[in-house]
């Protein structure tokens, strides 16, 4: 089966019903009513006010229930899902080839990092080394049941928490484990101290002797709060918690204990943007000193949990959020310009006054029901059926012109020095992830998918209108330039930004790799395309000139070797399908390792670790290392450690024979 097939049937719910996306939208507020016999109630939920000019503070407690009284209903909520784990066995050291002297009598000169979207700034994973310490966190271990077991009026789950494990990893003929650390999570390594995102809490560990961790401070979670993000930069850790709204008291809020201590955010603290727009959570950026566990600098704002994306620059933090324009001031523009020869003059001057109206927008939908309901009733049934096939034909040809007009995303900026919201601006779409967001010469690139969402709502009924734009904007978040309809009836599955240059794959029948010219920010320009078959979800530089892409074709693993040297004319200069169906680099950034001095990377699968060479422009799979569940690699001189859930396995680079294996106790 192709992946257009697989893509079809992966995302059929959102796709089959999203031709005239406007019908999807504006019908709910016309065709609902004009349509005899449809029951159907106009869910003004669906279309916030137009969109922000800025943000304010609250004043108090009555101004933010007011706000959230105006976008009621607004907001969309989303559920989190718990990736589980594979169970693990005892340990069990293997000595496989001798070390040398000098090897093991010295300290590491070559050790890897994670792999991160912007040079210097790193984000947490679940395993981290400081060269001599391997600090691993595997999260919940599955043992083989899958349902809650009863023995003895106990429930026993059908998980254990893993603990985060410390292992001794250089020279690879000490490797063993020295220590466990009770919690486990996303890991930061700060010099002597292990951060641990675990849960509801953040706890700062000592690991100066890594046989004995000791605990120096803990941040406790308030149950409706939850981590979104964290980065490490220049030693402090910049952190964005999300805390639901409570309707009843939204502020002051209490998101998180500092050693007992509540950090409370009274409602004057609070940003919001001064149009109302869906909100259901308040966010918390901070500046937290990983020493210490004290929080230094903190900014609150409101916004919607589902749809946020969140970027970190040298400069500056980069939050996104996605709302929807006016649907009364649309479709009123939508009849002046396209529909003069359907309605009577005074069907425009009511609409002309319903604009101006100090009103509601759900009162505004409902006048404008009620308007269109009585020209309705003053018609034959011919006239009727007519006028029915004219605005759904019209109406998806306007939408087309104008989607960019409705679904749109805020995006706040966030001073790193000040740490105070610096700029606020608005792009048409939506960003896919934190690589489609790139600041570079104190410009932000952003790269976005429009007119793909409302088939969401469910009322579409065929051809999709999505469509993929790259804006330029300055250190204002005004836009300066941009690339538009990237893609058509397609949508993003990767970017990325290197200096000047910019690289995006579409996909929905072939993948279509562009090549975006960005040096000059008022006339960006596509240089190259190529179409080839599958997709690539995670674009990687290689070189200045070669791109690496990590994606899918036909149900497989494909890793795409691109040369981007003549940005007119980009190829692919080779290609390698895996026997795997799953690897965890579709998922997260964090699972690729590089390593230049040996010109190979290394990708986990369902079956095991795989070692690649892109040596000569060419993909050759040089090691395969089976039966492990294989989640993360690093590179210590030139030893590269496996990691998976039930051991480690060290390889020599220079031979690619078996150093070491210790298995993991669990």
């Amino acid at each position: 089966m192709s992946d257009f097939l697989k893509k079809t049937t992966e995302e059929k719910t959102e796709k089959r019903t999203s031709l005239t996306i406007l019908i999807s939208l504006l019908l709910i507020g016309v065709l609902i009513i004009w349509f005899a016999g449809r029951n159907l109630e106009l869910k003004t939920p669906l279309f916030p006010l137009p969109s922000p000019q800025g943000v304010q503070k609250f004043s108090s407690e009555e101004e933010f229930k007011s706000y959230l009284e105006k976008a009621r209903d607004r907001a969309e909520y989303f559920g989190f899902g718990v990736i589980s784990k594979g169970f693990t066995r005892f340990p069990e050291v293997l000595l496989m080839e001798p070390l040398s002297v000098a090897e093991t009598a010295t300290l590491p000169e070559r050790v890897s990092e994670t792999t991160v979207q912007v040079a210097g700034i790193d984000e947490p994973d679940i395993v981290k080394t400081d060269g001599k310490e391997i600090y691993f966190s595997p999260g919940r271990i599955w043992p083989i049941w899958r349902e809650p077991i009863i023995m003895e009026s106990k429930i026993i789950p059908p998980y254990k928490e893993a603990k985060t494990k410390v292992i001794k990893a250089f020279p690879p003929t000490d490797l063993a484990q020295e220590a466990e650390i009770e919690k486990s999570g996303d890991l930061l390594l700060v010099k002597d101290i292990l951060v641990i995102f675990s849960g509801q809490d953040i706890l700062g560990y000592d690991v100066s002797n890594p046989q004995k961790p000791q605990k120096k401070w803990e941040i406790d979670l308030e149950k409706k709060n939850s981590i979104v993000t964290s980065r490490l930069f220049k030693d402090k850790i910049y952190l964005v918690t999300k805390n639901l709204i409570d309707e009843i008291h939204p502020c002051p809020i209490k998101p998180l204990m500092v050693e007992g201590k509540a950090i409370e955010i009274s409602c004057q603290e609070i940003y919001h943007p001064i149009v109302p727009v869906p909100v259901d959570v308040t966010f918390l950026a901070l500046v937290l000193d990983p020493a210490s566990g004290k929080i230094e600098k903190k900014v609150s704002f409101v916004g919607s949990s589902g749809q946020s994306v969140v970027y970190m620059s040298e400069k500056a933090i980069y939050i996104t959020y996605s709302y929807y324009e006016d649907i009364v001031k649309f479709f009123s523009q939508f009849l002046k310009e396209k529909c003069q020869d359907l309605f009577p003059s005074w069907i425009f001057e009511k609409l002309k006054k319903l604009e101006t109206y100090d009103i509601s927008q759900q009162a505004k939908n409902l006048e404008l029901q009620t308007i269109l309901e009585k020209y309705k009733n003053s018609l034959d049934e011919d006239e009727r059926l007519r006028i029915e096939n004219e605005l759904t034909n019209r109406i998806s040809d306007y939408y087309q012109e104008r989607k960019r007009d409705l679904e749109k995303s805020g995006i706040l900026k966030i001073d790193l020095e000040k740490f105070e919201i610096s700029a606020t601006g608005n792009v048409p779409g939506y960003p896919l992830n934190q690589f489609a967001l790139d600041e570079y010469q104190e410009n932000l690139r952003i790269a976005i998918t429009v007119g793909e969402r409302f088939s969401w709502f469910g009322f579409g009924m065929g051809e999709e209108k999505s469509a993929n734009d790259v804006y330029i904007l300055d250190k204002n978040l005004k836009i300066v330039g941009s690339i538009k309809d990237l893609g058509l009836r397609e949508r993003i599955y990767s970017v990325r930004f290197i200096e000047d240059k910019g690289y995006l794959v579409t996909f929905r029948q072939i993948d279509p790799f562009y090549v975006l010219d960005l040096a000059n920010p008022q006339k960006p320009e596509l240089k190259g395309e190529l179409k080839i078959p599958g997709y690539s979800s995670y674009l990687h530089p290689l070189t200045k000139d070669k791109i690496l892409g990590i994606g899918k074709e036909d149900w497989q693993v494909k890793i795409s070797l691109f040369d981007v040297s003549k940005a007119e004319n980009p190829k692919e200069l080779d290609k390698y399908i895996l026997d795997e169906s799953w690897s965890d680099i579709l998922n997260t950034h964090h699972a690729f390792l590089l390593d230049k001095k040996h010109e190979i990377f290394f990708l986990p699968g369902s079956r095991g670790g795989y070692i690649f060479s892109y040596k000569n422009q060419k993909l050759s799979l040089v090691k395969a290392v089976s039966e492990i569940s294989a989640r993360r690699a690093i590179y210590i001189n030139d030893y590269l450690y496996i990691i998976a859930d039930n051991k480690i396995v060290v390889l020599n680079e220079i031979n690619w024979q078996k150093v070491k294996e210790l298995e993991i106790n669990n």
